[in-house]
């Protein structure tokens, strides 16, 4: 029996792990919405599966996606970064993800966490939709805008409309598994 998945999961195992198991799924912890952040922002202009398959060396190279700690990055820190080839070594984006982690703290300051923060643009609940097929999909939506909007106004960088979609895709703000997807809970073939 063939289990039924959006048409952007393809065959590669990693990709249908990522599908299956994370993409969608309401995350609330402050790490992972920085990680899921900061590789959003690496994949500017790349495929997602570029990104994913650097996800565990981003790890490495960025102690753990600890905003404390890749706040203090320093300009040799940067150096290192950019000499490691497991990684995108993209200076803006390298420097992005620093000054986001300073961003992400003083969020945290403010809101209590980023969590708290983020939720507030879908008014606490995953919106669902109800997409047919991946052309379907906006790449952008007026939620994504204002997140964009207040990101951009707070410091952080490489935070489009767009990528903000992506980030809320990928942390379950919304579902936009397609409605055939078995990940979908809308009746099927709508």
């Amino acid at each position: 029996m063939t289990i039924a998945r959006c048409e952007w999961a393809g065959s590669d195992p990693l990709y249908v792990a990522y599908h299956d198991e994370e993409w969608g799924v309401p995350v609330h912890d402050d790490r992972r919405w920085f990680e899921m952040l900061t590789l959003e922002g690496a994949q500017a202009g790349l495929s997602w599966i570029t990104v994913l398959r650097r996800r565990l060396d981003y790890r490495a190279a960025f102690d753990g996606f600890n905003p404390q700690i890749v706040a203090r990055y320093n300009d040799a820190k940067v150096a290192e970064l950019l000499a490691d080839a497991r990684i995108i070594r993209n200076r803006a984006k390298v420097r992005s993800a620093i000054a986001n982690a300073r961003a992400f703290l003083a969020v945290q300051a403010e809101f209590g966490s980023f969590d708290a923060y983020i939720w507030r643009f879908v008014d606490g609940q995953p919106k669902i939709n109800c997409f047919r097929t991946l052309a379907d999909v906006p790449a952008e939506t007026p939620e994504s805008r204002a997140l964009s909007k207040d990101l951009r106004q707070r410091g952080f960088g490489f935070v489009g409309p767009t990528i903000c979609y992506a980030l809320m895709q990928a942390c379950g703000l919304v579902n936009d598994h397609t409605a055939a997807c078995f990940k979908h809970p809308c009746p099927r073939g709508r």
